[in-house]
């Protein structure tokens, strides 16, 4: 949930934040130790008073199309973390979601916008409670709203055939996180829980994106520079609607918070997309890197 910067433990959780940020770089958002299996970015904010660029691992929230929540817990600590203040002073800020990299405009939330939100992050992860205990003061919840860019998104990757690997194991880190909180709230009783669905909403929309800048897109071009992969492209196109299918019939269990039929629907989802990605990897992959 963020790195504790605590002054006596300062310089060794400088250390540790600079061990996340290339793991995270070279796993493409994956990293392993206390932070494995965590939601991550790498926040890179401009300094309040040096105006040098610092890279700091931080936990989020997805919070619908555009929008991402971060938390300026400090572990507890009672003083702000420093990316906090860098941002009230410079509010153009740099994310890192491990598959992508975007400009975005720092945005702190106030009154009851702020309250709800830290009580969403609360309910996926009772730390944040004990975070809050512990500092003394209100600790501070940002929105990251994406800037758009000209032009396709800047994708962390060094081919197109790369590219099209570390988007799609992006949405399967992003899946397997909603299945495993999913599980979590099985033994709850009541509906699913606020932020379990902006999670769902937030990776729908995604793969709603993803597969429309396919159709309209990456598709058209391969198919005028490799006229004989139209049956490959044909299917993929096939398969991109009954995985639109599966997803509406997610949100509607989402929008009913039918938390049985959710899980369901999340599993069918996975089987469905998983075969599909493997496929469009097998068919694809050789012709972008050819």
């Amino acid at each position: 949930m963020g790195l504790p910067l605590t002054r006596r433990a300062r310089s060794s959780n400088a250390d540790l934040g600079g061990q996340v940020v290339q793991e995270f770089r070279a796993n493409h958002g994956r990293v392993g130790g206390r932070f494995e299996g965590a939601r991550l970015i790498l926040l890179t904010t401009t300094g309040a008073r040096s105006g040098a660029e610092h890279t700091t691992p931080v936990a989020y929230l997805p919070d619908g199309a555009g929008r991402i929540l971060v938390i300026a817990s400090a572990g507890g600590s009672p003083r702000h973390p420093a990316w906090y203040h860098n941002l009230l002073a410079h509010p153009r800020v740099t994310v890192e979601s491990g598959v992508f990299t975007y400009r975005a405009r720092a945005v702190v939330l106030r009154g009851e916008e702020r309250d709800q939100a830290f009580a969403r992050a609360v309910e996926t992860d009772p730390g944040w409670a004990a975070y809050q205990e512990k500092a003394g003061r209100v600790i501070p919840v940002v929105a990251l709203h994406e800037i758009a860019g000209d032009g396709p998104p800047d994708i962390d990757a060094g081919s197109l055939g790369e590219a099209i690997k570390v988007v799609h194991d992006g949405f399967r880190r992003e899946l397997g996180l909603i299945r495993q909180e999913m599980e979590r709230s099985a033994g709850k009783a009541g509906t699913l829980g606020a932020q379990l669905r902006a999670n769902c909403l937030t990776f729908c929309h995604g793969l709603h994106h993803h597969h429309t800048g396919e159709d309209l897109g990456l598709f058209p071009f391969l198919a005028d520079r490799y006229p004989a992969a139209a049956p490959v492209l044909a299917r993929l196109r096939e398969e991109h609607e009954r995985v639109a299918a599966l997803v509406a019939e997610l949100r509607a269990a989402i929008t009913t918070e039918d938390p049985v039929t959710a899980r369901a629907e999340v599993e069918r989802l996975s089987r469905e997309l998983e075969a599909h990605l493997v496929f469009e990897e097998e068919q694809l992959i050789p012709l972008l890197d050819a």
